[in-house]
C-alpha cells in the first residue's frame, strides 16, 4: 500500500514515513501545500496523511482541491489538539478521520490501516481467500492456519490483491500502488514476485487475466 505524507516539520514527516516503511507501506512525502495537492492529484495513493497547517497551501485548502477533482483516496488529517474548529473544517472538507497532534505513532499507524481496509471494503484485519488468511495488522499470511514467511515485497503484494479480490488488477496498478514515485515502472518485478508467492501458496490463488492483469477470486 502506498500512502503519501504532507507536513511541513521535517523531522515529523520522516518520523511518520520511517514508521510506515516499517509497517510494510510504501511512503512518498511532501513538505508544503503545492507539492503534496501535486502529488495527490497525479498519483495513485492508498491513503494519505494531511497536516492541516501547511506553508504555501494550507491543508484544508488541498483536501477540498483533491475533493473536486474527484480525489477520493481517504485522508487522515493532522490537527492541533485545542482546534476542535479545524477538526469540524477537515471533516466537513472531505476528510475521512483526523488525529491530534501530539499524537502516539501506533495511533497513526491503527488509524490509516482502518481507512485503507474499510476503503477497500473490509470490516476486518483479516483478510481470507480459500484457505490463506492475511492479517494487516500483524503482517502475517497462513495458509490452512500454517504460516507462510513472506518477504515484505511479497506480502505487499499479495496484501494488495487480496484487499480487492474478485477485481482484476493490472500490472500497471500493482507497480503504481506498491512502489514509489522513483520506481523503474518498465521493469519485470512484478511477475517476478507473481511467480515466487505462487511457489509459497495455493497454486490456483492467484489467476493470471491474460492481458489484464492478476485476480484473486472471491470467496
Amino acid at each position: 500500500m502506498r500512502i503519501l505524507v504532507v507536513e511541513d516539520d521535517e523531522n515529523l514527516n520522516r518520523q511518520i514515513c520511517e514508521a510506515l516503511t516499517d509497517a510494510g507501506y510504501v511512503c512518498d512525502s511532501a513538505t508544503d501545500g503545492e507539492e503534496g495537492h501535486f502529488l495527490g492529484d497525479t498519483e495513485p495513493y492508498d491513503a494519505v496523511v494531511l497536516d492541516i497547517g501547511l506553508p504555501r497551501m494550507d491543508g484544508i485548502s488541498v483536501l477540498e482541491a483533491w475533493r473536486r477533482e474527484n480525489r477520493m483516496m481517504p485522508v487522515l488529517l493532522l490537527t492541533a489538539r485545542d482546534r476542535w474548529s479545524d477538526k469540524v473544517q477537515g471533516i466537513d472538507a472531505g476528510a475521512d478521520d483526523y488525529v491530534a497532534k501530539p499524537f502516539h505513532m501506533e495511533e497513526v499507524l491503527a488509524r490509516l490501516r482502518a481507512l485503507v481496509r474499510r476503503a477497500a471494503g473490509h470490516a476486518s484485519n483479516e483478510i481470507t481467500a480459500g484457505a490463506v488468511r492475511l492479517d494487516t495488522k500483524a503482517g502475517r499470511v497462513t495458509v490452512d492456519g500454517q504460516a507462510i514467511k513472506l518477504t515484505s515485497h511479497e506480502f505487499r503484494l499479495l496484501a494488495y490483491l487480496m484487499m480487492h479480490k474478485g477485481k482484476v488488477i493490472s500490472r500497471t496498478e500493482l507497480t503504481e500502488h506498491l512502489y514509489d514515485q522513483d520506481f523503474d515502472r518498465d521493469s519485470n518485478t512484478i511477475e517476478v514476485f507473481v511467480g515466487r508467492l505462487r511457489k509459497k501458496l495455493p497454486e490456483e490463488l492467484i489467476q493470471t487475466i491474460r492481458g489484464l492483469g492478476y485476480q484473486i477470486l472471491a470467496d
